[in-house]
């Protein structure tokens, strides 16, 4: 596939170093001249892969979204024609939502003709460089209303290395994955857990 990413903080650069092994061609959009954060990433990806953002749309036809939520909208404005292609949110309005939407998602939802699906927020860019435990794969999650969306991110998501993409539901659950979100974060820093921790759906 084609993939943009933009945000290349750690969860977006996690996942371009995991989706360019898997052989999928990866742009980043970002702004120019690049960040101190970007030219680190760039050395191990390749400046060639830095863009911005209205070009890398514009060739890719899978876009992961991993910008703190405030700037969407200013995300959106460089978008340009997004109809057909797929948005993957990968961002969490816990403590900041992009008024005056509850997530990120329901403002790609709203402002653009994108099949969305909300996914890869729910754990630490540590388990998606290494989605692997003791030879047992992670599970990785997803909501949305969108079948075309949920199969592709289902399919980025056993490129990465989870075991299995499990679907949350349909838009009304969208809120409820980036509790799911905050219950990682609280277990991994406000309780002390540390970030090497994850989740895995298991069957008696």
């Amino acid at each position: 596939m084609q993939i943009a990413i933009i945000g290349s903080g750690n969860v977006g650069g996690a996942l371009a170093q995991q989706w360019i092994k898997a052989g999928h061609t990866v742009l980043i959009g970002a702004k120019m001249p690049l960040s101190e954060k970007n030219i680190q990433l760039a050395t191990k990806i390749g400046e060639d892969r830095f863009t911005s953002i209205p070009r890398a749309v514009s060739q890719c036809e899978v876009l992961l979204i991993a910008t703190p939520p405030a700037v969407i909208f200013d995300v959106i404005d460089q978008l340009g024609d997004v109809s057909g292609k797929v948005i993957i949110d990968a961002t969490n309005s816990v403590r900041q939502k992009p008024e005056p939407y509850d997530t990120v998602y329901h403002a790609l939802a709203d402002k653009t003709n994108a099949e969305v699906v909300k996914c890869f927020n729910t754990t630490g860019f540590e388990n998606l460089l290494n989605p692997v435990y003791h030879d047992e794969k992670l599970d990785m999650f997803m909501a949305g209303d969108s079948k075309t969306a949920k199969k592709v991110a289902s399919e980025l998501a056993l490129d990465v290395g989870f075991g299995t993409c499990y679907d949350f539901g349909k838009t009304d659950k969208v809120q409820l994955l980036e509790q799911f979100a905050l219950s990682w974060i609280n277990l991994a820093i406000m309780q002390g857990q540390g970030r090497d921790i994850a989740f895995r759906v298991v069957r008696r």
